[in-house]
């Protein structure tokens, strides 16, 4: 195999398989990111007098007919190629001869991996946080739609106190949001440019940094050379982190769905739409769509720890660990884009059955309301509480109050009375008005990149 690197010795062959590992499957993805990122690197090399005009031209053009190839699956790295970057310089040197052997001028496969994965993370998390959005607007809505549908709430999974379909729908969304949130700080890190840091150390040549990163739409570059590549590992944990985020709550949503559309509840119903069926029990509906994405959460969450087991304990400076990087990275942040659509698309299709959750407000979840019965009309609370647990000790019940009266008691902010979804409205539209600002910003200077055909 002829690599970026080969000298006079020949590598065993079998050392090569082992070095390249399932890089050229990752790489796969990353390709028409390994392009742009090289368009953006040669516009850094004219400008810094080390291309003249004309290999500048050429190594463009060819670069973006290489682009449009890696898209349509015409640029592919092949078992001559020892990664994605070595397929991407074999393209242009193929193309435009020992013009294309300029293209490598100043960098190093470590930083430009550093920037595909940059590029390729800020393109994901705007998707992520797209869908994730949706999410939470689904949630949303169906929390307005049933936010007087009562049922019970639940702690230690027994009974605990009246709640609504409402209420429960209002905090996953705000929790889906709490993270949107966070976005940008996240995007604060990914932002910066890390092209120009070459191995962790510079090179010895008049590289104009600001200008490539602002070509390649950062808003600056990482200052320091050699946090590219101590920062290794830090931004994919930082970036998984964030996706586990995501994913607990899809998943904690996921899971309540499967037991309270189950039979033993059957507070909520599953369109057959949603179900997949059994091959020998013909009455089976099963909710296999909310058990996989409460199963990728778990995924996404094991990409984490191994991204972190990955970067601990390792000198400062490159070691090829971060080879393994790539993978949790891309197949944690491609779980979470799968996820986040598939809720979006499920939770406005759940149905309540309203006249099931009134009926399981008996007993022991009207236990609290009678004791702020009692102390409303004067008895201190500690008294009304061993009053009405020793009248529950006795067997005797509670009458239910009628459902308005339920609603009417709870009118503080965030109550069944008093859900407040303009606040959590207000809050969503920001997060999205901020992402449609970055993703125009990113987006532009892609299509500069890539030129007419992108």
């Amino acid at each position: 195999m002829k690599t970026l690197w080969s000298g006079s010795e020949v590598t065993r062959g079998d050392v090569l398989a082992y070095t390249v590992g399932d890089d050229r499957l990752v790489d796969a993805e990353l390709l028409p990111w390994d392009v742009l990122g090289s368009i953006g690197h040669v516009h850094g090399l004219v400008a810094a007098g080390l291309l003249t005009g004309a290999d500048h031209r050429a190594l463009v053009a060819a670069l973006r007919a290489g682009y449009r190839a890696a898209r349509r699956g015409r640029l592919i790295i092949g078992p001559e190629h020892e990664d994605g970057h070595s397929a991407v310089e074999a393209w242009l040197t193929r193309r435009i001869g020992a013009i294309g052997e300029r293209v490598h001028t100043g960098r190093s496969r470590n930083d430009q991996i550093a920037v595909d994965l940059r590029l390729w993370a800020k393109d994901r998390v705007l998707t992520v946080h797209h869908a994730a959005s949706a999410a939470a607007a689904a949630l949303l809505g169906f929390a307005r739609r049933e936010r007087r549908s009562l049922w019970p709430g639940y702690t230690h999974l027994r009974r605990a106190m009246p709640s609504s379909a409402g209420v429960w729908a209002a905090a996953f969304a705000e929790g889906l949001i709490d993270t949107l949130e966070s976005t940008d700080a996240l995007w604060r890190q990914l932002d910066r440019s890390p092209l120009g840091s070459a191995a962790g150390y510079g090179a010895p040549l008049p590289l104009d940094r600001e200008r490539v990163a602002k070509a390649l739409g950062f808003r600056g570059v990482e200052h320091a050379i050699g946090a590219v590549q101590n920062g290794r590992g830090k931004l994919e944990a930082a970036l998984l982190f964030w996706g586990a985020q995501l994913g607990h709550d899809l998943a904690k949503l996921a899971t309540d769905v499967v037991l309270l559309s189950g039979e033993e509840f059957g507070l909520l119903a599953l369109p057959e739409s949603l179900a997949t069926g059994s091959s020998i029990m013909p009455h089976k509906r099963n909710p296999d769509l909310f058990e996989l994405t409460r199963a990728r959460a778990a995924l996404v969450e094991g990409h984490l720890a191994a991204t972190l087991a990955l970067r601990s304990k390792l000198t400062s400076g490159y070691h090829r660990d971060f080879q393994l990087l790539k993978g949790p990275l891309l197949a944690g942040m491609n779980h979470l884009g799968a996820m986040a659509e598939m809720m979006a698309a499920a939770v406005p299709l759940l149905a309540v059955d309203r006249g099931r959750g009134r009926a399981m407000l008996v007993g022991g979840a009207l236990a609290t309301d009678e004791v702020m019965r009692r102390v409303e009309a004067g008895t201190p609370f500690r008294r009304a509480y061993r009053e009405v647990a020793a009248a529950i000790k006795r067997g005797e019940t509670f009458a239910a109050p009628a459902p308005s009266r339920l609603v009417a008691r709870r009118n503080s902010t965030g109550g069944i009375g008093n859900l407040d979804l303009g606040a959590a409205t207000a809050r969503l539209a920001a997060v999205d008005r901020w992402r449609r600002r970055e993703r125009a910003r990113f987006d532009r200077a892609m299509t500069a990149l890539a030129g007419r055909g992108r």
